[in-house]
């Protein structure tokens, strides 16, 4: 069994004034903290002995992406431990009791990042833990604060001598939320007692850090490149001069790229999908959409910018992010779907809900969200997911570029946007021509489509565009969510009419449903009536105009 909790925390270190004997930065005793905020007192828990052993891949791919993995004894929590950064000082960590082998159920969530490489032990380290409660007047804890005395070696790719630093590490308790103010008071007693924030964001990235420093101090060559006997290593590059600095600062910058601008957003969509598969596998809210919409954004992105990509190469890419999107579109339209109908159940008085209509609901929701489920996690663990991955990472190391990615990158994604909006104009004159029915229906989801991709494509564009920019996705975003309220309710009445007939078959009333179904028909017949309107307002030529000003 795995459990989660949130880790809010800093690290901080000793300044080179309170340097030891050994060279090293290190901490004879804490500031005093009494009085910090809320803190009132502070008091001794004794010092623990943590021996941990962290792994990764050969390439350190988990600490490229700032997440740990280590196996951990000695302390109140000994075991495995998995750390996935959240944001600034915070970090979901997820425990599983010891054992020789990490838990299937955690090794699953490192699969985007390690693929096919083994986990292998990276570093070893033993720490002498002196912790201390810090204690509001009420007698609850506030937060931890530890003084970590480090003793580390490297041990792959061939082990290092030990390297030792002390570091302070101030953690909140659990329930605290994110409390600026107190790790603020404390980080002022602190800084005044000769400490600043670590440079490193983890004992591991330290650790690592401090054996490579000291390979090359002694002739070795860094992280798995020993050096030659009796050959010194080679000096570092010598820092740069302030009067370098600001003459770097004020060089003339060459306009972007339509490449820089293309393959950045790309990159951004590409790690959003690998970040978020963690939090898919743990079913966290709102992670299935999240991914869903970067597989589509990235998709997009292709169709949009053929002129700098090649589509020889991408298109069979946006097959497969297809494929990816369509298996977690099934649990995200559940989600929409659920949602929607729950809203309107409850918009009813309650002598409009006649039989057991909640309960048909939350049995059709569960069983659609089993199905769902089992398809979004075996697409996950599937090796065509793995070699989606790979071959994307491919395609950003090596870029299949056109000769228009060499071009400065205003006017061509200028051209994609417009393009794109062209596109859209033909699909809403299609929408708003066709008579109400099915035909209708498809017409608007088309355009909905369209409009997508053209908020997509200026959404690509806003580092070379800026405003412009931004604006015209916007104005494209309410076209999107117009028509996107309207497909919404179509696929509603379809699920409407299949659990009316499920009701009617079991002998139960089946009028709330048919009542919902008739109020998504008005809803869309009202979304229809608004259309022409916001696509008179958002359509004149001075907006698009705009972007090439």
């Amino acid at each position: 069994m795995v459990d989660t909790k949130q880790e809010i925390e800093r690290k901080y270190e000793a300044t080179a004034e309170e340097a030891g004997p050994s060279g090293r930065p290190d901490l004879p005793g804490l500031p005093e903290l009494t009085g910090a905020g809320p803190v009132a007192t502070v008091v001794s828990r004794g010092v623990a002995t943590l021996d941990a052993t962290y792994y990764d891949t050969p390439g350190r791919r988990l600490l490229a992406d700032g997440i740990t993995l280590r196996h951990r004894t000695g302390g109140a929590d000994e075991g495995w431990h998995l750390k996935l950064p959240v944001g600034q000082d915070t970090r979901e960590e997820l425990q599983a009791p010891l054992g020789a082998e990490m838990p299937a159920e955690m090794a699953a969530l490192l699969r985007s990042r390690v693929r096919h490489d083994p986990l292998c032990p990276l570093a070893h380290l033993r720490t002498e833990r002196d912790r201390k409660d810090l204690v509001d007047a009420d007698g609850t804890v506030l937060a931890e604060v530890s003084v970590d005395r480090v003793t580390a070696r490297r041990l792959a790719p061939e082990e290092s001598e030990p390297v030792r630093w002390t570091e302070v590490e101030v953690e909140l308790a659990e329930g605290r939320g994110h409390d600026q103010r107190l790790l603020d008071a404390v980080e002022g007693r602190l800084r005044d007692g000769g400490l600043h924030r670590a440079e490193t964001p983890s004992k591991l990235a330290k650790a690592l850090a401090e054996t490579d420093k000291a390979a090359v101090e002694t002739g070795g060559g860094g992280p798995g490149k020993p050096g030659k006997p009796g050959k010194p290593a080679k000096p570092g590059k010598p820092a740069k001069s302030a009067r370098q600095v600001e003459q770097a600062a004020s060089a003339p910058r060459l306009p972007l790229g339509a490449d820089d601008v293309v393959l950045d957003y790309v990159r951004r969509q590409i790690g959003a999908m690998v970040r978020l598969d963690p939090a898919v596998r743990r079913d966290l809210p709102d992670a299935v959409h999240r991914m869903r919409v970067a597989t589509r954004r990235l998709r997009s992105a292709f169709r949009s910018y053929r002129k700098v990509l090649d589509r020889a190469v991408t298109d069979p890419i946006g097959d497969e992010l297809k494929w990816l999107a369509g298996e977690l579109g099934v649990e995200r339209d559940r989600e929409v779907l659920t949602e929607r109908l729950e809203g309107r159940l409850a918009e009813l008085p309650e002598d409009l809900r006649l039989g057991p209509v909640r309960n048909r609901l939350d049995h059709w929701s569960q069983g659609q969200r089993d199905g769902a489920r089992a398809a979004v996690l075996g697409a996950l663990d599937s090796e065509r997911y793995l070699t989606l991955l790979d071959t994307l990472d491919a395609l950003v190391a090596d870029p299949p570029l056109r000769p228009a990615a060499a071009k400065p990158a205003a006017p061509v994604v200028v051209g994609a946007v417009l393009r794109d909006y062209e596109r859209l104009a033909t699909r809403m004159a299609t929408a708003l021509e066709t008579p109400p029915g099915t035909d209708r229906d498809v017409a608007v989801h088309q355009a909905r489509k369209a409009a997508k991709r053209v908020r997509y494509a200026a959404e690509t564009a806003r580092p070379a565009l800026g405003k412009p920019a931004k604006k015209f996705a916007r104005r494209m975003q309410s076209v999107q969510d117009v028509l996107g309220d309207h497909q919404d309710s179509v696929v509603v009445r379809e699920a409407l009419r299949a659990l009316a007939t499920q009701a009617h078959g079991a002998g139960e009333s089946d009028f709330t449903f048919g009542l919902l179904y008739g109020r998504e028909e008005a809803r869309a017949a009202a979304r229809e009536r608004e259309l022409p309107g916001l696509w008179a307002d958002v359509s004149p030529k001075k907006h698009r105009a705009a972007l090439a000003a």
